[in-house]
């Protein structure tokens, strides 16, 4: 079963289209005939170059997004590394569900959809609303040894790529991945150390606000995690199933899985990019897909980030997750798309260039 799953991963991603750098270049061209000095609307203008590489086309119809968040439980939390108990993972998971969560106040201002799926809660859960794909009741305490099996990992991984999927058929053309899970920034800053060999010190953060103590509590648990397992940093899904999340490989699968259906995917904070990490590794082709909405607090993100050459579109000081940051970008693209679409050129206005 498991070498069935990674060969079906392996075709998906060979799958993945590459970057149309045509449709790129014509989009800088378009760009260069209206009527603004050249470069002067700056990552606004390189947004719509990569929508249109993504797309194949000018300018791709994104009208239709949605929120992907994902939910998960950390056995790590016994540690005592989260300021919030347990609990309130499943808590929270009905928050959004009944719509009263910040990620659904600005899911709804964007126009965007929230789509909700229970990956890895440790509680049963229902709701009309809810996607259940449940992997396992919460991780196991990767200070201790394995988070999840390889098994669990993978399975995780490739529910998140037919998430993705399932909604780009339904005609979602625009993804944001969110999550929520206590104890996933502890898991996020063990991943993250390793893929990019930051130390545990600069990749762990304050999470759901923790003090001094608190603080160098999670850089010795995120030590133990990585000295425990000793995962191979080449090996992402290896790496997942040691110190990761279910909802964290549920992300990394939902970023493959909205590339192989053509889909940018934007990405919110620390969780998402320790998930791109991973995505990138499995699939590089997926890397030009990806958009950086935010600079969270969480001070590996800008890390994180870079070993990827992510470079985010705002930094507003935010530490949320649950998509937050990404839905918030997605007022930057459909800005993008509008000015490339509207803006008069020098010719049709009849304006000098020079």
């Amino acid at each position: 079963m498991q070498n069935k799953l990674e060969a079906e991963l392996a075709d998906i991603v060979n799958s993945i289209r590459p970057f149309d750098e045509a449709s790129a270049e014509k989009a800088r061209q378009h760009s260069a005939q209206l009527t603004k000095p050249p470069g002067s609307l700056g990552k606004l203008e390189e947004l719509a170059y990569q929508l249109a590489g993504i797309g194949g086309e000018l300018w791709p119809d994104l009208r239709r997004k949605a929120v992907i968040v994902i939910a998960g439980d950390h056995g790590v939390c016994e540690e005592g590394v989260s300021a919030f108990p347990a609990a309130v993972t499943p808590q929270m998971v009905m928050n959004f569900l009944n719509g009263g969560a910040a990620v659904n106040v600005l899911a709804r201002q964007a126009g965007a959809e929230v789509v909700c799926a229970d990956f890895g809660v440790a509680a049963s859960l229902e709701h009309e609303r809810l996607i259940s794909r449940n992997i396992v009741r919460g991780t196991a305490n990767m200070a201790k040894g394995p988070a999840m099996t390889r098994m669990e990992a993978l399975r995780a991984l490739m529910a998140g790529v037919e998430l993705a999927r399932e909604q780009a058929e339904k005609g979602i053309r625009l993804f944001a991945t969110g999550e929520m899970g206590i104890g996933n920034t502890t898991a996020s800053a063990a991943i993250t150390s390793l893929v990019t060999g930051m130390p545990p010190e600069e990749a762990v953060g304050r999470g759901t606000g923790i003090n001094d103590e608190g603080w160098r509590r999670k850089v010795e648990v995120v030590k133990r995690a990585i000295a425990v397992n000793a995962p191979d940093k080449e090996d992402p899904i290896g790496v997942l199933a040691a110190v990761g999340g279910a909802e964290i490989a549920g992300l990394a699968g939902v970023a493959i899985g909205a590339a192989a259906s053509g889909c940018p995917v934007v990405l919110d904070g620390y969780i998402s990019s320790a998930a791109a990490l991973l995505a990138v590794q499995i699939a590089p082709s997926v890397l030009p897909y990806m958009i950086a909405s935010h600079l969270s607090q969480e001070q590996g993100h800008a890390g994180a980030l870079g070993a990827m050459g992510l470079k985010p579109m705002m930094q507003l000081e935010m530490r949320l997750g649950e998509g937050t940051g990404a839905v918030l970008g997605f007022h930057f693209i459909d800005a993008a798309l509008l000015l490339m679409n509207e803006m008069a050129t020098f010719e049709s206005a009849g304006v000098t260039r020079e």
